[in-house]
Parts: C-alpha cells; sequence; structure tokens
C-alpha cells in the first residue's frame, strides 16, 4: 500500500480546493452510471453539476454528501477522504455542508422556525431563545423576516425554498448543496432565488454545489462547472459555463448548452 495513503491529511490551507474529486466511478450493481471522474471544487465557486436527463447528476450529489457510496475513486473534503473516513469522521466532514433538496424538504407540521431549530437543537446547546433568534436571523437572510411562525403551506413555492435554504444555512455551513433549486419555480421566483444564491455567496463566503439542467441558472451563477455525458458515460467537459459555450467544440456539451439552437 501506498505509505501516503496511511499519513494524515494535510493541514488546509487557503489554497486548499473545499472538494477533489478524484477517479470517481458510481454504479448501481453492474450499471455504470459514470465512470473516472475527475475534477475540483474551489472555495467560493458556485459549482454548477450539469448534464441531460439520465447523466447521474443527482447520484453525484449524493455521493458527495454521503448518501451513496461511490463503485471506485474518492471524495477529498479539506479534511479528508470522505469515504475512506470512519463514520464518526465522516460525520464531522459532513457536519460543515448543508442541503437544499427540491421541494424544500421542510416538515408541513412545523412552522418555518421549529423548521430551522431542529438541526440547531440537535447539533448545539444553545438555549431556546438564542435558537429561534438564531431561526428569525437565518430566515432574514433569505428575506423571509417576519414568517417565522408560518407553515409551510401558508407560503408559496419559491418562499418555500427560501425557507428551507435558511434551513440548510442553520449550522453555518462551508458548503451548500442544491439538487434542481428552480423545479417548479416560476422564472421570476427562479431569477430571485439565484439573486440570492449569488448574494449569499458574498455575505457568507460559503461554496455552492448547484445540481440543474437550467440554462438561466447555469449562466447567471455559475463560475464553474462539470459537464456528464450521458452517452460516454463520463465527464467529457469542466470549467466556466461560460468559457465553455464560448470555446469547447464537443457536439454534446454545446447541444446541451444551446439547447440545439445552433
Amino acid at each position: 500500500m501506498d505509505a501516503s495513503q496511511n499519513s494524515a491529511p494535510a493541514a488546509p490551507t487557503a489554497e486548499t480546493p473545499a472538494i477533489r474529486v478524484e477517479n470517481l466511478t458510481m454504479s448501481y450493481g453492474d450499471f455504470v452510471i459514470m465512470r473516472d471522474l475527475d475534477f475540483t471544487v474551489q472555495r467560493g465557486d458556485i459549482f454548477i453539476i450539469m448534464g441531460g436527463s439520465g447523466c447521474g447528476k443527482s447520484t453525484l450529489l449524493r455521493v458527495l454528501v454521503g448518501l451513496k457510496e461511490p463503485a471506485a475513486g474518492r471524495v477529498v473534503y479539506r479534511e479528508g477522504s470522505l469515504w475512506d473516513a470512519e463514520p464518526e469522521k465522516r460525520d464531522q466532514i459532513l457536519r460543515r455542508t448543508g442541503i437544499l433538496y427540491q421541494s424544500g424538504a421542510l416538515f408541513s407540521s412545523m412552522t418555518l422556525a421549529e423548521n430551522i431549530s431542529l438541526p440547531l437543537s440537535q447539533y448545539t446547546r444553545l438555549s431556546r431563545k438564542d435558537i429561534r433568534e438564531l431561526a428569525s436571523l437565518k430566515l432574514a437572510l433569505v428575506g423571509l423576516a417576519g414568517f417565522e411562525d408560518f407553515y409551510p403551506s401558508e407560503i408559496s413555492g419559491g418562499m418555500c425554498k427560501r425557507a428551507g435554504l435558511a434551513r440548510a444555512m442553520a449550522l453555518d455551513p462551508d458548503i451548500l448543496f442544491f439538487d434542481e433549486p428552480s423545479a417548479g419555480l416560476d422564472p421570476v421566483s427562479a431569477h430571485l432565488l439565484d439573486e440570492l444564491i449569488l448574494e449569499l455567496r458574498e455575505s457568507l463566503g460559503a461554496t455552492f454545489v448547484v445540481v440543474t439542467h437550467e440554462l438561466a441558472s447555469i449562466f447567471a451563477i455559475g463560475n464553474n462547472s462539470v459537464f456528464l455525458n450521458v452517452d460516454t458515460r463520463t465527464m467529457t467537459a469542466s470549467g466556466d459555463p461560460k468559457e465553455l459555450l464560448a470555446h469547447s467544440t464537443d457536439p454534446n456539451l454545446r447541444h446541451f448548452l444551446t439547447r440545439g439552437q445552433e
């Protein structure tokens, strides 16, 4: 065995990437979804995972957040390799992350403040008063000040997405993962959510990893990306989506980024 595999991970520096994906293969049984994925998410990126239907975008997200083990390869956070770590260490790594699911995934029987308070009560020793104040602060950050005592059924879909984002930020994560954040939203609400993501990146300095197929969002917020090619079952490009559109000669990527309008 390579001696480097037994050594402790190097101390993170300002240049240490948020996430490195190395030689990653994803499969369900013998069926390979994607193979040989190699890319880097830098700190402060809004990183887009993009590709056509069935390419494995959501599966990749599940691998990155510890919900599905890869068939091969590594996912390396600043603290070390996620899937090589012991369960307790893996939990510590993932504690620095937050996830916004497609539906917002709010508990319908709980108010917005109660939804956001849940992780704070589980993972901190803060008083109920402090937790309530933090929940109000997180809601204010996403434009929902004054909605603490509303239930999910009493607000719009776009507001539910914002509340879900507030809950994802409850523990002040370094990395936020979004699974199709614009799904089910009208164009105006989707645009407002994109603007909110940009504002939060600037104000919080967090890193965002976003699964999306929405071109408007890809070009509006993404500064780095990976393209998963469903035909070849591997990645065929990575980088700033706008630069990829300007310079790539990959026909599948260009078709995706132009929706076949070239």
